[in-house]
């Protein structure tokens, strides 16, 4: 469902633009467009208290028609499908992929450390069980993500939240990496429980003081990157947003918020719409 605002949607707001890379939102313009997009780099885990959206944030999100996320965010059956895809295909089970001293050790930390039996997770993709990692790196009781506050804005803004994959997409990608693989992934997560949390915590920093080129550098040489699998992960579904941006962008204005991972780099969302023929411009963001 498209939202028309009359008159207020036709009034054409200024943007303040900046003249270096470091933020978080984007304008997305010419090429044919009548109005302008807006990209913004999102982060899935944060501490509640640091989640702040700027006035020029919040003016863009008012601006546009709709509002794109990687999945429809405001749709409860997202989240119930994402427990149904979960899961691994076939009858493979995690005490499969590791040996009888890795499961121990696995195990071990899910029931000492997670408070979490193993038992309940048994057909869970190692990758969707890297996740639970993270709110134990978080340096406070309370971590939200980022997209769930943009959800309340937009319920405030009465827009449409649509989904650039569904949640049956995004499984099919983690079933497309063996899952032997993941599983070594996740042990390796544990094993270096340490060292991550301060890899993410500098990821966190990053990303609060929107220093693009360090998100870029980090993700191709830290534990948070994977250059094995980047085409399936970040490169081959940023073409594609981009090719579905490319056609909805002409529509209607759309706010895309979606991780800033996928915002930087040579095959990044920024570079790719210039190279569709699009102004794409640094827009402060304090």
């Amino acid at each position: 469902m498209v939202f028309f605002f009359g008159c207020k949607a036709q009034q054409q707001p200024v943007f303040k633009q900046q003249n270096n890379p470091n933020t978080l939102l984007w304008k997305v313009s010419g090429n044919g467009l009548q109005k302008p997009s807006f990209l913004f780099g999102t982060f899935h885990l944060l501490c509640k208290q640091d989640i702040h959206f700027s006035d020029q944030l919040k003016k863009a999100f008012n601006y546009v028609d709709e509002i794109y996320m990687e999945l429809d965010m405001d749709d409860p059956s997202t989240m119930l499908s994402g427990m149904m895809y979960m899961n691994m295909r076939g009858d493979t089970t995690l005490k499969d992929l590791y040996s009888e001293k890795e499961y121990a050790r696995l195990k071990n930390y899910f029931s000492d450390t997670l408070k979490m039996p193993l038992t309940l997770l048994q057909k869970a993709k190692p990758y969707f069980l890297v996740a639970l990692l993270y709110p134990r790196m978080m340096n406070c009781s309370s971590p939200a993500g980022v997209e769930e506050e943009l959800v309340n804005l937009a319920k405030q803004d009465k827009k449409e939240i649509k989904g650039l994959e569904t949640m049956k997409f995004q499984a099919s990608v983690f079933d497309s990496i063996p899952y032997r693989w993941q599983a070594k992934e996740l042990l390796k997560n544990i094993d270096s429980f340490s060292a991550n949390k301060q890899e993410f915590e500098t990821m966190l920093s990053f990303y609060k003081n929107q220093q693009m080129d360090s998100i870029k550098n980090m993700l191709h040489t830290s534990e948070f990157g994977s250059d094995k699998y980047d085409d399936l992960l970040l490169n081959n579904r940023n073409k594609n947003w981009v090719n579905q941006l490319n056609s909805i962008m002409k529509k209607e204005s759309v706010f895309v918020a979606v991780g800033a991972g996928h915002l930087v780099g040579d095959k990044g969302l920024i570079e790719l719409l210039k190279k569709k023929g699009y102004q794409v411009e640094p827009l402060e963001n304090k």
